[in-house]
């Protein structure tokens, strides 16, 4: 932030911080409206609960006032309007005739706040009337948003994993927790909204808590029921699975509440292999990057929140794996994980997929 205020100066104060809030509040993307409407209403003047001097006091203060012992970090500073020096009052907010630029590249985050600013028939609380804004945004946050794309995104991709099992007449499953649940549908589908044919979807509530700490086996039991369900029922030829719980939970930092997380995860998945054994299917369990291998920053020092860098393992299963005349590759990328299932499905691998299957022989 610092760094951030010294570079408006050196730039003749060309524009000034007018607020800071954290991503608990107006980066939520779990229907958790009552945080969003803090954030907007800070941004829209419509309300204002917390004030600063200047952007780094507002964030010193949190550091030493957390909310809680459950909510420290950055991403749970409060929804704060920065004070006019001269006039005490807030420095400024959203108002008719603006423009705004979203500058957040995901796709799942700022979904929520952009509609309660763009959308004419938003219901999800009492916002009062739309302002009138152009607003641009760095990516496609969602389809049918009325707003102006920076960046819109490259041509759809062609036979990604979903396609070619619908392509083959297969019918797959799809099942996360709501907190998790586009990463196996959406985002994993190219940000296609709609499901695939053949493709059925579960989508269990996240836990309603501050933090997921507070419960961190979160929903994993519905998802184990669900998918285990799905397993067993013999529908199915793919069934797609995440736990949110390593992740979720390894954001906040505790190392208590962390491995409860990877214990419920670790119970479910031991499920979900048994009922594969049961009916001669196979598995590969991996995940897309780190965060709860890494719990302590030895440089800060203090807990490590975020994801890491490290190498993911995979792991094949099968009683029917031909272990004798098959071997893993060396190395390997995520890029490898769909044409490795398309691999043990049977399925030809498309051109489109740059991947190699991670078994050879």
């Amino acid at each position: 932030m610092r760094q951030v205020e010294a570079k408006i100066v050196e730039l003749g104060h060309y524009g000034r911080i007018a607020t800071i809030t954290g991503r608990f509040w107006a980066m939520d993307r779990d229907n958790r409206w009552e945080r969003v409407q803090k954030a907007y209403d800070v941004l829209s003047g419509r309300a204002v609960a917390a004030t600063a001097t200047s952007a780094e006091a507002a964030i010193q203060h949190y550091y030493d006032h957390p909310l809680s012992e459950t909510q420290k970090g950055d991403e749970f500073v409060p929804a704060t309007a920065i004070l006019d020096p001269l006039t005490g009052r807030p420095l400024a907010h959203f108002t008719d005739g603006d423009a705004v630029v979203f500058f957040n590249y995901r796709g799942d985050r700022p979904r929520e706040i952009t509609r309660a600013f763009v959308m004419d028939d938003f219901t999800s609380f009492e916002r009062g009337p739309k302002l009138d804004l152009y607003y641009a945004t760095m990516t496609e946050y969602e389809a049918g948003l009325p707003v102006k794309i920076v960046s819109p995104k490259p041509p759809k991709l062609k036979n990604i994993l979903g396609e070619v099992v619908a392509a083959a007449g297969v019918a797959q499953f799809r099942c996360a927790e709501t907190e998790k649940n586009p990463h196996v549908t959406f985002f994993f589908n190219n940000y296609r909204k709609e499901p695939f044919p053949l493709e059925d979807r579960a989508c269990p509530a996240s836990p309603k808590v501050a933090t997921y700490d507070m419960q961190p086996e979160m929903n994993a039991a519905e998802v184990t029921r669900l998918s285990k369900e799905a397993i067993l029922s013999g529908k199915y030829g793919l069934v797609i699975v995440n736990y949110a719980n390593p992740d979720m939970v390894g954001h906040t930092g505790s190392i208590p509440a962390t491995t409860q997380a990877c214990e419920a995860t670790d119970a479910g998945v031991g499920e979900l292999l048994a009922a594969l054994k049961s009916v001669g299917g196979r598995a590969v369990v991996c995940a897309d990057h780190g965060n709860a291998e890494q719990m302590w920053d030895p440089v800060l020092p203090g807990p490590h929140t975020a994801h890491t860098l490290n190498l993911v393992e995979v792991f094949i299963v099968g009683d029917d794996f031909p272990k004798a005349t098959t071997k893993m590759t060396t190395g390997g990328r995520l890029a490898d994980i769909a044409p490795t299932v398309l691999h043990l499905m049977g399925l030809p691998k498309p051109v489109e997929m740059t991947g190699e299957s991670l078994i050879v022989g």
